[in-house]
Formats: structure tokens, sequence, C-alpha cells
């Protein structure tokens, strides 16, 4: 187990360096969520998603829905993480005619499964195909990564009751709880909580942790999927914004950053002086 996480560790300031250096070619971007959401997508990719690089069609593959499609860094890192994307490509992120545009488009990106962004959507179409999957007796996952501020959405809500109505054991859904949206503090725009009994209301099956304790991710992935219990299963991450950069887990707003020049380079220093010996 300690060499598991040690592992999810170095894999977790893998993707958020990819992160910085991406976000360092367009010199801003949504690089808090992707630091604050590093350590999930690094258990996600590294040990509970079944996939295959070369091949990212692969009909068993477990499928990652990224309903927040200005996460898009994020799950770009995590992808060159897994090999799915090149290392190279980072270079062109939101450039012209990249395969790696500023919100995430399926028609464009390996490992891409679905044109998130209109926020709200994706735990529909996450509905939808772990139906398609029961149909096809495909014994696959899907995995609805989306944001606290998609709870504000009646689009969710929607999706979440008919999920349990049809007991969508093969249904994940990934929330993250940075309480922050572009406007302000997301319990301030419209109060989202007691929202662990709302699930549990709904008929899911329930975990809240600290989304950046990697231990306490992995073991609710593992128990998210070996759960006996014939309900959809959801997990509540709690994150921190810029984590791993403490200058910029310090800023008021993050939702959206602009970094200096100069600073893009000091937050891969700090990453690097706190992850000594770590492989790049």
């Amino acid at each position: 187990m300690t060499e598991l996480i040690e592992s999810l560790k170095a894999r977790a300031y893998r993707i958020r360096r990819f992160a910085l250096r991406m976000g360092e070619v367009q010199g801003q971007g949504y690089i808090g969520q992707a630091l604050g959401m590093a350590d999930i997508l690094a258990v996600a990719y590294g040990h509970a998603m079944r996939f295959e690089p070369k091949d990212p069609h692969w009909e068993g593959r477990d499928r990652f829905l990224l309903s927040h499609g200005h996460y898009a860094i994020a799950h770009y890192a995590a992808l060159i993480e897994a090999g799915i994307i090149d290392e190279e490509e980072l270079e062109t992120y939101g450039c012209d005619d990249s395969r790696l545009p500023m919100s995430g488009m399926a028609t464009y990106t390996p490992g891409m499964e679905i044109s998130g962004g209109s926020l709200g959507q994706g735990l529909s179409i996450g509905v939808g195909m772990a139906l398609g999957l029961r149909q096809k007796r495909n014994p696959a996952f899907i995995y609805n990564s989306m944001s606290d501020g998609e709870l504000d959405e009646g689009s969710t809500w929607e999706a979440a009751m008919s999920a349990a109505h049809h007991n969508l054991s093969n249904l994940i859904v990934l929330v993250d709880i940075n309480n922050q949206q572009a406007d302000g503090n997301s319990n301030q725009i419209l109060r989202f909580e007691p929202i662990a009994d709302k699930w549990l209301a709904f008929g899911w099956h329930v975990q809240r942790v600290d989304g950046n304790d990697i231990k306490a991710v992995l073991n609710a992935f593992d128990e998210a999927r070996q759960t006996k219990v014939n309900q959809p299963r959801v997990i509540l991450f709690d994150t921190l914004m810029g984590k791993g950069v403490p200058f910029l887990e310090q800023r008021e707003k993050n939702h959206f950053i602009r970094v200096d020049a100069g600073e893009w380079q000091s937050a891969i220093s700090i990453l690097d002086a706190a992850n000594q010996g770590v492989s790049k």
C-alpha cells in the first residue's frame, strides 16, 4: 500500500507540473482547478480506471466524462501522464489547430469522451451511457467528473434521480468541491449544504473525503468500485484551489488565473522543491 501511495503522489506531482507548463503557454487558465484536482486524477488514471493508452476507443474502457469542460487543462495533464497524449503536445495548449483547446471537446482530443462546458449536462449524458453499457452487458464504469457549481443546475438533480431510479451501479460521480465559482463563493451564490444528505436522499451511495489526501482518495475510489449496493455512487471531494503552489492557494479569487510571466517558472520551481527526488 505504501508503495502504491507514493507512486500515486508522484503521478499527482507530474499532473500538476504538466498543467503549469500548459498554463505558461497561454499565460492564463483554469490552473487553480487543475492543481486542486490532481490527486483525484492521479488515482483515477493511475489506479482505478481500465483503459488502453494506445486505443482510446477500446470498448472495455471505463469512460471518464469531463462535465466541467473548463477543467480541460487538468484532464489533458492526466491524459499526458497516462500516455494517451504525447507530452510534446502540451506546448500547443489553446493554440490554433491544437488538439488541446482551452475547453474540452471530444472531436479533437483522444481520451475526451464528451464536449463538456455547458454545466449540468455531463451527468445526464453519464446516465444515458451507463444505461447503454448495462444493456450491452459491458462491465465498464462511467465516471462523471463535475464541479460544485453544477449542483446549482436542475438538470443535475433530474439526472441524479433518474440514475437512482434505474439502479445504475456502474455510474460513479466525482464532485470537486472547491467552493469557488466565477462569481464568487459557491455556497454564497446558491447554498448546497448539507450536500451529502441530499445525495443520500436521492438514493445514492455517498462518500465525502479530502480530495488532496491521496490515501483517502484511493480508499474512496476502491469503495465506489467494490461496494455491492445496487445504487449509483458519488464521491464528494473537498479540494484546495491551487494546491501545491502556496502563492496560488492564497489568492482570494482563482477560478480563472492570469499569472505574470515570471510567476509560472516560480510556481514550477516551488512545486519541484516540494517534490525533490520525484521523477518529472
